[in-house]
């Protein structure tokens, strides 16, 4: 079992939240809720896994932080 780490926003024109997992590409999804977008996201993270081969994995990025940054 992996732990993956997600990026997650609400996009204000839809109202939906948006999670990505950096370092994975294809792993995106969206969602109306917070628990349907748990489930979405642990799908299509668990789908683009299937597709790497264990050299990709091997490279995936670690997970280190988020940081803030505020700009003029």
């Amino acid at each position: 079992m992996s732990k993956m780490t997600a990026y997650i926003e609400k996009d204000m024109e839809t109202g939906l939240y948006v999670a990505i997992v950096p370092g994975i590409p294809g792993a995106h999804t969206q969602a109306e809720t917070l628990d349907e977008l748990q489930t979405n996201l642990k799908e299509v993270i668990e789908l683009c896994l299937e597709e790497m081969t264990p050299e990709d994995k091997a490279l995936l990025p670690e997970f280190v932080g988020i940081q803030q940054v505020e700009v003029a």
